[in-house]
């Protein structure tokens, strides 16, 4: 057990957000990885409220990186030389986690797709993949180019891909910084 622990913290220390990709294909089985990894994501009330949209032939990721990342948003468009992009999209959940929102003041939603992306992006690390997760975007455009209908929006894009680059660690604060113990 102690093994897989070190194993899963190696993975997630190692983890960074990737901006630059080589101009490679990536493996549907890693895809059907990443997805099934995001699969087994848990929710609340098991609503599991999304949808992953995998744009991998280039034509319709072009069209939907053109409609994505302009004007305001061009400041992601280094996301379009991605081989993938992975439109993850909300849906009407459950009537118990929408009634948990009301009560908590929690859009647990969101949280539940946050779960299913982060476990997403890790299983990509575990392939060797890079991925970099995207919220400034034309969540419009994108859902037009895609054909989306009404109740659906995207909520976070992930661009996929070989890595190009090798970025450094990250600053983080220690763990006694950010977390205590019985007390705030």
């Amino acid at each position: 057990m102690a093994m897989a622990e070190t194993h899963f913290l190696e993975l997630a220390a190692a983890r960074r957000s990737i901006r630059k990709y080589k101009d490679s294909p990536v493996e549907r089985e890693k895809l059907d990885r990443c997805l099934e990894a995001a699969r087994l994501a848990p929710s609340a009330c098991n609503a599991q409220p999304c949808k992953f949209i995998v744009l991998d032939e280039p034509a319709l990721r072009e069209k939907f990186c053109a409609a994505a990342f302009s004007g305001a948003y061009a400041a992601c468009k280094f996301a379009a030389a991605a081989p993938v992009i992975v439109a993850v999209v909300s849906e009407t959940g459950k009537f118990s986690a929408w009634l948990g929102n009301q009560v908590q003041g929690t859009n647990f939603r969101l949280v539940d797709i946050g779960i299913a992306a982060e476990h997403f992006v890790l299983e990509a690390a575990e392939q060797g993949l890079g991925t970099c997760w995207l919220g400034w975007f034309s969540a419009r455009g994108g859902a037009k180019a895609l054909g989306l209908g009404a109740g659906k929006k995207i909520e976070v894009l992930l661009a996929v891909g070989y890595p190009a680059e090798s970025p450094g660690p990250r600053p983080r604060k220690k763990t006694g910084e950010f977390s205590s113990y019985n007390k705030l």
